[in-house]
């Protein structure tokens, strides 16, 4: 064995000892296959990196949610600044996604992305011939041998999906197909009504399910049409699976909530209500005194963190008066605090160093690329100097 290969499994051997030590309780036999899924993500992800659709988000470096919403907006409204243009979005949803994938095929796609015929016949073994049963109570179901899909709670599932659909991909420059793990999404750019080029990808997605053992699930499968044209007729509907596709007026993509209009209202209403839920507990933490380090944090992980849910998508096209019910949510935090905080010589605000959001993701040079007007402008915080 090469001495450099001996050490590092020595190293894992001591660092699965620590972990078990430092856990105690937990099953050992759980550690080690925890500890083998992350190393085998992290190898996974080196190596098939450069070969991965560049619109798949998931498990990439230096992207996330908020790159494959900006990236689908940036599609949209870039199109819509054709004339007799408009854009319609189907946002797929497959049925038991993570359950219905076939080990042996999996293994064929990863040895097409060059990963080691050894790390491919492990996945395989890992997810073939699986035991499971129910416990309700003091009874206890038959066991069950499964070997198709994932295992429930497989940290490493999002990456194999994402690995198992890597092939699934949009044949026509007007159609994008966007993918985050399980999330797809394809957009058909239409220009002068012409639709074949989109319906024609929809059938090819159908067809590529069909043949890996995926189902699609037409009922929860739902359009959103993107139409600035004036007094456009009305379109007909897509087909998919011999069943009509629900038209939408809003959907919620990958946390944000888009409209057909692509204002940004509903989204706002939505994080605002959200934060004032979380309010009341930052209040109940005040009466107890707490340091006010630990207020900020509880702050900074409850409240701002949806606050700031991909800002970078909506903040600068969202209007004054959406960014006020943002700002009022703001004050609170930064006003006296109630009962025995109110009651000291010198009025603290609730969390003093919260008075505004700091710079946001765009001017740190973090942010990715902006869909036009929604995003590229610089973002300026603090809130109240935007409304």
């Amino acid at each position: 064995m090469p001495q450099e290969q001996a050490a590092t499994e020595d190293s894992c051997r001591k660092d699965l000892a620590d972990l078990t030590e430092h856990h105690q309780g937990i099953n050992p036999d759980f550690v080690e296959v925890y500890e083998a899924q992350a190393l085998v993500i992290d190898t996974l992800k080196d190596i098939t990196d450069p070969l991965l659709d560049p619109l798949q988000f998931a498990y990439r470096a230096n992207r996330s949610v908020d790159n494959a919403v900006n990236m689908a907006l940036h599609f949209i409204l870039q199109h819509l600044d054709s004339p007799k243009s408009y854009a319609r979005i189907l946002f797929v949803d497959f049925s038991s996604a993570f359950n219905m994938i076939i080990p042996a095929l999996l293994r064929d796609k990863l040895f097409q992305l060059n990963v080691p015929d050894s790390m491919c016949s492990w996945i395989r073994d890992f997810l073939t011939d699986r035991r499971q049963f129910v416990r309700l109570g003091t009874h206890v179901s038959d066991l069950q041998h499964l070997s198709t899909g994932f295992p429930q709670g497989c940290v490493l599932s999002p990456l194999l999906f994402s690995l198992y659909t890597n092939g699934c991909t949009s044949g026509h420059q007007s159609v994008k197909l966007l993918k985050f793990a399980d999330d797809t999404t394809l957009i058909g750019l239409i220009s002068d009504g012409d639709e074949s080029a989109y319906r024609g990808e929809m059938h090819r997605l159908v067809s590529w399910c069909s043949m890996n053992n995926l189902e699609l699930n037409s009922i929860k499968t739902v359009e959103m049409i993107v139409d600035f044209r004036k007094d456009p007729a009305p379109l007909p509907h897509v087909i998919l699976c011999d069943s009509p596709v629900t038209s939408v007026e809003s959907f919620r993509f990958l946390g944000t909530t888009i409209t057909k209009e692509l204002k940004w209202e509903q989204n706002i209403r939505s994080l605002t209500k959200k934060a004032q839920q979380r309010m009341y507990f930052l209040w109940q933490l005040t009466k107890f005194l707490l340091p006010m380090k630990m207020l900020v944090n509880f702050y900074t992980a409850i409240t701002e963190s949806i606050l700031t849910s991909s800002i970078t998508v909506w903040f600068a096209a969202a209007k004054a008066r959406d960014k006020a019910k943002l700002q009022r949510v703001l004050q609170i935090c930064t006003s006296p605090g109630p009962g025995d905080v109110q009651a000291r010589s010198q009025p603290t605000p609730l969390i003093p160093e919260m008075n505004s959001f700091g710079p946001s993701p765009l001017e740190r040079g973090s942010g990715p690329p902006g869909p036009g007007p929604h995003a590229t402008r610089t973002v300026s915080f603090p809130l109240q100097s935007a409304c």
